[in-house]
């Protein structure tokens, strides 16, 4: 992270795994990053790269057990989230930080009104009487673009669409004016028109309200229009991060080579052909001590059968986890400075 700048949150070292009949699976594996106030980092990687598993470690969402948080700090306005007690944990959740998850459908309760969801967390966390809550809910429905919002707090969820739903569900994120959210790929389900119409309505509540935003996704174009740097995952750990546009440029790592080698070119008369990763990611039931890229990729070294490679530092905030020197085309030399995992 550049000098002076000062992070909303702050995660080193994160480890989470989960007990199973069939031994420990490590989901999370020495995950470091940070956030600084008002920017957008995008987080990309394949389904099981630990995107969404991370970013639930965070806030303490998963299950106890089987999941377990091993080792890590997660540094929120100077308190530590892994060692506070459940009910302080529980309003960082709806006043400090909020998530918008990937199902709006499930997420929302069906038995409840829209409007009696969003103002719980406003009575609860903030203690305003009914009518404060419901009139404040109102002007959350307004902020996300769902017209008529007072006659619509007494719908069901049932009674709105798909992009309605993710809405409300943004609203229900924003109620209490969190300095963080995190958005679990919440555009997925839905069309590309409304998709659109989502991404504009973040990039403009992150200007009214000077948020930063964690965006989860595998979409690499939702990526490229909303964030300001990316982390790229695989294997439960982070292979590369990077801004946005050194990523899309020159990417380092030969796993974010490939992701970005799948996206759809069409160029001339001819569509190319779509490109894949072959092969299947790894299973995390044994602790990774070697790369878990390693048999994927076409540059794997031997010293990747090893060792797992610490993440090196390129300069201008972009480093990489990669024994393999994309530059030079050889083996790396330099090692990676102190705390180089946790550079931002």
């Amino acid at each position: 992270m550049p000098d002076g700048a000062t992070a909303v949150l702050a995660v080193n070292g994160l480890k989470t795994v989960f007990r199973t009949r069939g031994g420990e699976v490590h989901a999370v594996n020495t995950v470091s990053f940070r956030l600084r106030p008002g920017e957008v980092l995008g987080v990309v990687g394949e389904s099981g790269s630990g995107k969404s598993v991370t970013m639930m470690s965070l806030l303490g969402l998963l299950p106890s057990p089987p999941a377990e948080l091993r080792a890590g700090e997660v540094l929120f306005e100077g308190r530590d989230l892994t060692r506070l007690p459940p009910e302080a944990l529980r309003r960082v959740r709806g006043a400090g930080i909020g998530f918008v998850f990937q199902d709006p459908m499930t997420s929302l309760n069906p038995v409840f009104t829209v409007g009696f969801q969003i103002m719980e967390p406003l009575r609860k966390h903030l203690g305003m009487t009914r009518a404060q809550a419901a009139a404040r809910a109102a002007e959350l429905l307004d902020l996300v673009g769902i017209p008529d919002p007072r006659a619509r707090l007494r719908d069901y969820p049932h009674q709105f669409s798909g992009g309605m739903r993710q809405r409300v569900m943004i609203a229900i994120a924003l109620a209490c004016n969190p300095k963080v959210l995190i958005a679990d790929e919440p555009t997925t389900a839905l069309d590309v028109t409304i998709q659109a119409q989502i991404l504009e309505l973040v990039r403009d509540l992150r200007q009214k309200l000077g948020m930063a935003i964690i965006w989860i996704t595998h979409d690499l174009g939702v990526i490229a229009g909303i964030a300001d740097r990316v982390m790229v995952m695989y294997g439960g750990q982070v292979v590369e991060e990077a801004p946005v546009k050194r990523l899309f440029s020159a990417p380092r790592h030969p796993y974010t080579r490939a992701l970005l080698g799948t996206i759809p070119h069409i160029r001339g008369p001819r569509a190319p052909r779509l490109r894949v990763i072959e092969g299947q990611p790894p299973i995390l039931r044994a602790h990774p001590a070697a790369c878990p890229f390693r048999a994927r990729c076409a540059h794997a070294l031997p010293r990747c059968a090893a060792e797992n490679p610490p993440r090196f530092p390129l300069g201008g905030g972009h480093d990489v986890a990669c024994f393999w020197d994309a530059d030079t085309g050889a083996a790396r030399e330099a090692a990676p400075r102190e705390g180089g995992a946790r550079h931002g």
